[in-house]
């Protein structure tokens, strides 16, 4: 709780040792010993900005509570209230947002399935699905909010489903019901039904709904104009991507820190918007054929009117975060520099309709920007161009705006001159030429003449004060105009604030015109990005159709090639995936060959694809895909007791049970977590039932390790073994990365780990054990693995290792020169071909 003193935002009691510990500020006692001592912390008023998002990064939930009255009018204590309630998923301050990333609320509840609803305050995003669990919690870990609330009596299972790290909390009960979050709702969008949002069967999914309206009320946020209505998220609108495969590709975040996720590829957007969109678009692609193609469509024309997106390219540089400036208009939390971005903005608008309505595939989105004329002129012809960043530091309106403002700052800022004006226009009136404007903290200003002048003075002029010399008068316009100095500069505060809070109010009209302009805005920022990255990364133009084949010419990964040194180029690979003929590719070849690459740049292309950009190939024919499943790397969930195997055998029931015939899975290394025998009969009976399913034959990749599936192929008619190529050469093993026909006999592992720096020992004894295993396969008896041979004991009994042990003692290599050290080493060869 920050309590407003004065100038201070003071905390007490465990608040303040909490606070000072993560403001790292002082920690302060007040009060009479130590059995009434109450600890205390605090920091400047205007630092709020600076130490509030340090609090909720560091996960508190934040009340502010405000003077609500004036202490100047005020006798006694000041009347306080709570003025906001800050939570990490209720916030409008740039400093805990995150420019590039929505910033979500979310909100579960259980019924007969699972709903869930996901809010932006700092956009006006809002969202709402139902499906089942595994369906709401994929959203989840697309979205990533940054709050979940849910209702107390649901609160123990939810925190058990609810492994990641995502700060919680919980409503009463009586929130979580269906009509009261109907009421809410009907009442905040002013509708009387829920049907024109397409909710309105969605019960589950309105009681979430509901839940975020009222969390909102209960921290404070009460001017929320901004909400845009629930929007439907239509699960058979979009590719299915797991919360596995979402975190497997690592399309918006990688797994270790060295890692680059997709985004950070495809990310060339300039505004924040845009970027803000493009990553819901890769966590949700599309799977309608003419949404993706009018995608693609644009694409191409911003790909080839190199004019058009360089003059789109230089007026986006312009634009502002329009959705979040907007949001803080709807709150009234905008400050001036804030509504000048927004004035900068709007003028941006203009021309970019002007081109874009100028072409065929964007004359729909040009038509529909709004350049807000009014708005534009209001806050240009009003609001001064060097605006301070807060209120209260005044100079905010133009001149010439208000009369009653002008001649407030021409009396606070040019007191001096105007008493000048009065003192010379009475002393012509009089002829009193000794005459002198003074002021002094008992009268006021005041008219001073010497007692020579004073039978000069008019009748309306009112004595106050006689000395030996001379005489003092006031006058009405002294009066007033003392009355004006004195509170001018309050009072110009005050009517620059109603002024500013009037081009505000005025704004709020323009909610709805200028999120739509963001949105749009967006829109050809990312289509833009698409584009862009396509021309730089050497994209091409996928094909994409209603066929269920997937045909990549050349195909690479758009993440690793990014990472390759300049003087190397990532080795592209062909993949022929169909239901016909080819559904399953059994993938084989030593780890480091590139299997898992090329698993993961299949699922990348088609996904791109999807989402509506140009891929990373020569040529792609992607028939459309309904759901993209994979199962690579591995992972330990040891803080619910679950194995690398059980976590792998989790997931892949995960795709076993939820197949289409659209499907795409990537496998990788599936059984290894277990013994040999089992891992090749679990992995064996998911590749039989992969491809003798009754109702769907999902195309699917599967890389391994066991050779003993390359049989499968005479078995099984859409079944295909391929590897990825290793050369030869003496001992070492050179990678291709190039995959081609045929299994691989071979997994070449004690090689890599020779090149992995394993010692020389270990790799012998290795390379022994596998001779051997190799040979007696065949015989049903268990193998008797040789005893390892010491390598010493051999040494020691050679006498020349002894003569070699006395050569290299009584050597001083820091002293050897070059010729030396050669001289020296012949001679220990000489010793060596002696015979032992």
């Amino acid at each position: 709780m920050l309590f407003r003193v004065g100038d201070f935002y003071e905390t007490f009691g465990e608040d303040a040792v909490s606070a000072s510990k993560v403001l790292d500020i002082a920690l302060a006692k007040r009060g009479n010993g130590a059995a009434s001592e109450t600890a205390l912390a605090g920091f400047p008023y205007h630092a709020l900005d600076t130490y509030l998002p340090k609090l909720v990064r560091a996960g508190y939930r934040v009340a502010v509570c405000d003077q609500l009255e004036d202490p100047k009018t005020v006798k006694g204590i000041v009347k306080r209230g709570v003025t906001e309630l800050v939570t990490p998923g209720v916030v409008f301050n740039d400093n805990v947002l995150e420019r590039r990333q929505n910033n979500f609320l979310a909100s579960l509840f259980i019924g007969k399935e699972w709903g869930i609803a996901f809010l932006d305050i700092s956009t006006g995003e809002f969202y709402c699905a139902q499906g089942n669990e595994a369906y709401i919690f994929k959203l989840i870990q697309s979205l990533q909010p940054a709050e979940i609330i849910f209702s107390k009596s649901q609160r123990e299972l939810l925190e058990e489903k609810l492994t990641d790290n995502y700060a919680t909390f919980t409503l009463d009960s009586w929130v979580y019901a269906f009509d009261f979050a109907q009421d809410k709702l009907m009442n905040q969008f002013h509708a009387v039904t829920l049907r024109g949002f397409g909710i309105e069967t969605l019960t589950e999914a309105v009681v979430a709904a509901g839940g975020i309206l009222q969390y909102l009320e209960l921290t404070e946020h009460k001017h929320i104009a901004h909400l845009s209505p629930p929007t439907r998220m239509e699960e058979e609108k979009y590719v299915w991507l797991d919360k596995f495969t979402i975190r497997n590709l690592e399309l918006v975040q990688a797994q270790h820190e060295s890692g680059v996720p997709l985004l950070h590829v495809l990310d060339k957007t300039i505004t924040a918007m845009g970027s803000r969109m493009l990553r819901q678009w890769i966590v949700l692609p599309l799977k309608e054929k003419a949404a993706i193609d009018e995608r693609l469509q644009t694409v191409t024309e911003l790909f080839h009117d190199e004019a058009l997106a360089e003059i789109a390219d230089k007026k986006l540089h312009q634009i502002a975060d329009l959705e979040r400036l907007i949001s803080k208009v709807a709150a009234a939390r905008i400050n001036p520099r804030e509504l000048l971005q927004l004035k900068k903005s709007l003028q941006a608008i203009a021309p970019l309709k002007e081109q874009l309505e100028k072409k065929s595939l964007l004359k729909k989105m040009g038509s529909q920007l709004n350049s807000c004329d009014f708005l534009l002129q209001k806050i240009e012809n009003e609001l001064q161009e060097e605006a301070p960043l807060l209120i209260h530091q005044g100079n905010i309106i133009k001149e010439g705006v208000n009369a009653e403002l002008d001649e407030l700052r021409q009396i606070a800022f040019s007191g001096k001159d105007y008493l000048l004006q009065v003192q010379r226009r009475e002393a012509e009136r009089t002829g009193i030429n000794s005459l002198k404007v003074s002021f002094n903290k008992i009268f006021g200003y005041y008219l001073e003449v010497s007692n020579v002048h004073k039978d000069k003075v008019p009748a309306d002029w009112i004595r106050k004060q006689t000395l030996v010399n001379a005489e003092r008068y006031i006058t009405e316009e002294l009066k007033v105009y003392e009355e004006k100095i004195l509170h001018a500069e309050e009072k110009l505060l005050l009517l620059e604030q109603q002024l500013f809070n009037e081009i505000v109010r005025q704004a709020a009209d323009f909610i709805s015109p200028i999120q739509l302009n963001a949105r749009i805005i967006a829109t050809l920022d990312v289509l833009l990005s698409f584009a862009a990255a396509a021309k730089k990364n050497h994209y091409c133009l996928p094909e994409v159709s209603e066929e269920t084949a997937i045909e990549i010419k050349a195909g690479r990964h758009p993440v690793i090639e990014q990472q390759l040194p300049p003087e190397e180029s990532y080795v592209p690979n062909d993949i022929f995936l169909d239901n016909n003929s080819q559904q399953i590719i059994i993938i084989t070849g030593p780890n480091m060959a590139g299997k898992s690459a090329l698993l993961r740049q299949t699922a990348l292309i088609v996904l791109m694809a999807q989402v509506g950009s140009y891929v990373p190939a020569e040529a792609a024919k992607i028939g459309l895909v309904d759901k993209i499943f994979t199962r690579v790397g591995a992972s330990d969930n040891l803080s619910r007791g679950e194995s690398t195997f059980m976590v792998e055998m989790t997931e892949t029931a995960s795709i076993l049970n939820n197949l289409s015939n659209r499907s795409l899975i990537l496998m990788d290394e599936i059984g290894r977590g277990t013994s040999t025998y089992d891992g090749v009969s679990i992995a064996w009976a998911i590749v039989e039932y992969l491809h003798n399913h009754p109702a769907s034959k999902p195309k699917t990749l599967f890389a391994t390790h066991y050779h003993e599936l390359n049989q499968l192929e005479e078995d099984l008619i859409r079944l295909k073994n391929f590897n990825v190529s290793v050369k030869e050469a003496g001992d070492k093993i050179i990678f291709m990365r190039k995959l081609k026909e045929g299994g691989s006999g071979h997994s070449f592992g004690i090689h890599v780990a020779q090149m992995a720096g394993m010692p020389n020992k270990v790799v012998l004894r290795a390379n022994e054990i596998l001779h051997f295993l190799e040979k007696n396969k065949t015989k049903n008896q268990k193998p008797e693995i040789p005893k390892p041979q010491m390598q010493m004991n051999l040494f020691e009994s050679d006498c020349r290792w002894t003569e070699v042990q006395n050569i290299l003692s009584k050597t001083d290599i820091n002293t050897l020169s070059p010729v030396e050290a050669l001289l020296k080493l012949n001679e220990i060869m000489s010793v060596a071909k002696k015979k032992g």
